[in-house]
């Protein structure tokens, strides 16, 4: 059995990974959904990949799954412990020297979110519609109650990595995502990553709304590795 490590995106914590947690956990895996520092403003990437190496501990058989904002720090966890595997869900791909928050405009990310926002006449203000549209409504409602706020400070200083580690890595997208496009997602994984991502259904938080498709997902992976 493998020991996943969850790592949550900006604004949120381990909660977001909790019905995925018991579906692993069910499945016999050793789990570990890590709570980043995401409000500290004295807290950057580097400090985030230590709480992340500090909470694996000595664990082993290591299974990384990064969420959003988490891809910029998956790998540099990649680059300190053993890890058998990186999953990116509907991740943020650095490029090598790149601070997070140039990647937005790297990447062309507005106009894929205008353009997103166009065809769907989604309210500015509909932050459900935007990021939770395929969550229950209760656990959509939850997630909003829990958010917190997210420190500029991870956005500031260069990615560090000279390039990505030598780990095997899958990308997982979700292809109902209003937040990250499907069609825009598929070419920044192509020109970064140079590989085609899976996909599942799902909004930007699929561990949420498919927690049971998504451990199979994992699990699949895990086994083709």
């Amino acid at each position: 059995m493998a020991t996943y490590v969850l790592i949550h995106g900006a604004a949120s914590d381990s909660w977001y990974w909790h019905l995925l947690e018991a579906e692993l956990r069910e499945r016999g895996h050793d789990v570990v959904a890590v709570d980043l520092p995401c409000d500290d403003e004295s807290a950057g990437l580097a400090e985030y990949a230590d709480v992340v190496v500090d909470t694996i501990g000595d664990r082993t058989d290591l299974v990384l799954v990064a969420h959003s904002l988490g891809g910029f720090t998956a790998p540099l966890v990649c680059a300190r412990v053993p890890v058998d595997l990186l999953v990116m869900l509907q991740a943020m791909v650095p490029a090598p020297g790149e601070p997070p928050g140039d990647w937005w405009a790297d990447t062309g990310f507005e106009q894929a979110r205008r353009e997103q926002d166009e065809r769907d006449g989604r309210a500015d203000d509909d932050v459900v519609a935007l990021f939770l549209h395929d969550v229950a409504p209760g656990l959509a409602a939850e997630a909003l109650k829990r958010q917190k706020d997210q420190a500029g400070t991870p956005m500031i200083k260069p990615w560090p990595l000279r390039a990505w580690p030598d780990v095997p890595t899958r990308f997982l997208l979700s292809r109902d995502d209003r937040f990250f496009p499907a069609e825009f997602m598929r070419r920044v994984v192509r020109e970064r990553l140079g590989i085609t991502p899976d996909e599942m259904p799902g909004d930007h938080n699929p561990m949420l709304g498919h927690p049971e498709e998504l451990a199979d997902r994992l699990d699949a992976y895990r086994i083709e590795r």
